[in-house]
């Protein structure tokens, strides 16, 4: 009967082991990134704008957003970016990530239809755009992670293979 209990819990560790492993490896979902500090985790369904014409059009002309939805602005390497609210008709809280995923400067409540430049200094990669408001409920602020299959994984602060 010891051997039988024994090999009962082997066998209960390894599926153990084995789910607890295919958690580890867990990968981006398409279309949404995810986001991890403080607050604990969450997560924004993404239209992905990553080449010119997407990133020059952003949100304008959108009346209205869903609250779990956003757009994330990837670029293809890190610089100083800057966003302005021209066209825009819904107020939008602003994000700027590193090259890691890792959140450097967040911009709540941009006013809509406003020109002025909101800037997200130096060695922005990345940029996700949420309802105004939002980051401040959910408590997204620097140092906040952020993944997302179109970010560079190997420099990844919370990269897509970790969970």
């Amino acid at each position: 009967m010891g051997k039988r209990n024994r090999l009962g819990r082997l066998i209960l560790g390894l599926g153990a082991s084995l789910l607890a492993g295919t958690a580890a490896l867990a990968d981006c979902r398409d279309g949404v990134v995810e986001l991890r500090g403080d607050f604990g985790q969450a997560s924004f369904r993404v239209d992905l704008a990553d080449d010119p014409e997407e990133r020059a059009r952003g949100l304008m002309f959108v009346e209205d957003m869903p609250r779990g939805k956003g757009m994330l602005f990837v670029y293809e390497s890190p610089r100083r970016a800057s966003f302005w609210m021209r066209n825009t008709l819904i107020p939008l809280d602003i994000i700027f990530a590193d090259e890691t995923g890792t959140v450097t400067r967040v911009h709540e409540n941009a006013v809509p239809l406003d020109e002025t430049s909101i800037s997200g200094g130096d060695g922005v990669l990345s940029v996700l755009e949420i309802n105004g408001g939002m980051a401040g409920q959910i408590g997204i602020e620097p140092g906040t992670q952020m993944r997302h299959a179109a970010l560079p994984q190997d420099a990844a602060a919370w990269p897509c293979s970790a969970d």
